[in-house]
């Protein structure tokens, strides 16, 4: 025994005295600023790899995704730094700090955590077990919840993080008393979220994938509108389309496949819907008890949910018509006001106002004294602790993924196999392969539209195909930017979207990913094959879409089945 620790004093005071030199060479080459400062892209080739790919391996294989994340993001700073131990410094001043002072990252959380404690008080008060049971009068069953759920995140088409915190938490109270999977709901969510916004004609989204298509034209010297042009684009947008299709398909049918199939199984026969021994990102019980004995009305909790809703659709537009206006553009179209709207502030009024409006009604009609009322905001604030580290370690890892230089050597990688008729199908799987390793849509659609713009106007014109096609297959080609990049982001478990639907959904983390994942192979296939390269040959996107649906709906009548009560989990 006094081996032992006297073995493991040395180590600890070698650990102390490398990380004390460590830490005084990295006194003489850093300051504060530098610290905050993101580092400059390093060319370090096939190693630029190796920190999102040992993320994801470790996360998949121990479910353990913060360690996972953590560890990935050291090997990046090993990689920049040179050791280990100057590795584990820069972790702290530049990644982690760097990810909490970025702006939008601080209202990404704080509206999480808002919402989150606004989640906590209509549970505890019983006002979301109103709303479930005035819902589960009108819903029939387990697929009438599913389609309730897929109905939700697409009428929520305005902003991707609204809709996952917001149907996730609204719609899981009732998905859990009808025995559906938290991994079914997780699912439903993130399939309507991004798919959704990326083409949907008016959202936060817009003004992002407008900007970088204006940017893109300006650098060639085209004088077109950006937005006509996206407009034109949505009909190759062939996976969030059918993945769409995908989400009222799985409940229409009743039928499921995978890893799905069997978490469905365990819910509906055992009662389970989380997997025994799972650690849910977020889990706030309903509150069971009301006042008078009677169910709350479902207003108490509808109009705080309402009230998020509409102060983020009306503050989008005043905030960005009242930049337009101080821009000297008095009357701006929609477009031109959702593309100067700041959405985090708006998200952050959203949030601010659902939860007083929550507080003010459960007081109000005394269902919760003041001090109740804000314990349970706190309680629901706190169910977000877990999920705000893994997206905190999640925006580190995509920073150090940016300094390696992951994303330029994937693009120079796949050079050589650009073609002008390949150029949508190559560009999807690369969109994906950039997404899925950094965890970050938008992060791709910025670092992959200024190259693949260019090419797709270039390539056709220099193969000199008929202009009809050169022009599908330009539009094909940008579409398949904003397509892969939400393809290879459900796909990734460091994502920042997938880890909030986790959030919202009270979902394992990785047994989300596990159970998505074959649906979004399965979907991004068929688009790759039915879409992306009948268009590069000539054939019509609506020739395209329509056959891409067509197998997809015989492949889930052949491939997905039926869960019944009588089979075993």
């Amino acid at each position: 025994m006094t081996g032992r620790r006297m073995a493991w004093t040395g180590s600890a005071v070698l650990l102390l005295a490398t990380l004390s030199v460590a830490a005084v060479a990295a006194v003489a080459d850093s300051t504060g600023a530098v610290a905050a400062a993101a580092p400059a892209a390093k060319s370090v080739g096939w190693m630029s790899l190796l920190p999102p790919a040992l993320a994801i391996a470790l996360a998949l294989l121990t479910r353990q995704v913060l360690l996972s994340l953590l560890l990935g993001v050291w090997v990046g700073a090993w990689v920049l730094a040179g050791d280990p131990a100057t590795a584990f410094l820069r972790v702290g001043d530049r990644f982690l700090i760097g990810a909490l002072a970025d702006r939008s990252h601080a209202a990404i959380i704080l509206f999480s955590t808002i919402l989150g404690g606004m989640v906590g008080v209509l549970s505890r008060s019983g006002a979301t077990e109103g709303i479930v049971h005035w819902l589960g009068g009108r819903v029939g069953g387990r697929r009438g919840a599913q389609a309730a759920t897929s109905a939700m995140g697409t009428i929520i088409f305005f902003d991707d993080y609204a809709n996952t915190l917001l149907v996730g938490s609204t719609m899981r109270p009732l998905t859990d008393r009808l025995r559906v999977s938290r991994e079914k709901l997780a699912w439903l969510v993130d399939s309507t979220a991004a798919p959704v916004t990326t083409v949907a004609v008016i959202s936060t989204w817009v003004g992002f994938e407008v900007g970088l298509i204006q940017d893109a034209m300006t650098q060639l010297g085209q004088g077109g509108e950006a937005y006509t042009f996206f407009l034109q684009s949505i009909p190759y947008s062939f996976y969030p389309l059918l993945t769409i299709l995908l989400v009222y398909l799985v409940p229409l049918t009743g039928r499921d496949w995978g890893p799905m199939l069997k978490a469905e199984r365990r819910a509906l026969t055992t009662g389970q819907v989380i997997r025994p021994g799972a650690r849910p990102a977020s889990d706030q019980p309903v509150a069971a008890s009301t006042v008078s004995g009677r169910p709350a009305h479902p207003l108490l909790a509808g109009l705080p949910i309402l009230a998020v809703l509409l102060v983020t659709a009306l503050g989008l537009y005043f905030d960005g018509r009242a930049k337009a206006v101080v821009a000297g553009n008095a009357s701006p179209t929609l477009r031109e006001v959702l593309n100067l709207a700041d959405s985090f502030s708006v998200l952050m009024w959203a949030a601010l106002s659902g939860a007083v409006l929550a507080i003010g009604l459960m007081v109000g009609t005394r269902r919760q004294s003041l001090g109740a009322a804000f314990d349970s905001f706190i309680d629901g604030a706190k169910s977000m602790v877990i999920a705000v580290c893994i997206l905190i370690l999640a925006w580190s890892l995509s920073a150090v993924c940016t300094a390696l230089g992951t994303a330029d050597f994937l693009v120079e990688a796949s050079r050589g196999v650009l073609s002008a008729r390949l150029l949508p199908l190559v560009t999807f799987v690369l969109a994906g392969a950039i997404s899925f390793a950094t965890g970050t849509s938008w992060g791709t659609m910025a670092i992959l539209m200024p190259l693949v713009y260019p090419l797709g106007a270039h390539l056709p014109a220099d193969a000199h195909l008929a202009p009809g096609l050169a022009a599908g297959i330009h539009l094909a080609a940008v579409s398949a930017v904003l397509a892969g990049s939400v393809f290879g982001d459900h796909c990734s478990p460091v994502s920042d979207t997938t880890i909030m639907s986790s959030l919202a959904s009270g979902s394992d983390h990785i047994d989300h990913v596990k159970t998505q994942l074959p649906y979004a192979l399965l979907v991004a296939g068929i688009s790759g094959v039915c879409g992306y390269l009948p268009v590069g040959l000539g054939l019509s996107p609506w020739v395209s879409l329509a056959l891409g649906a067509g197998v997809l709906i015989v492949v889930w009548l052949r491939l997905g089945k039926r869960v019944v009560e009588t089979e075993k989990p």
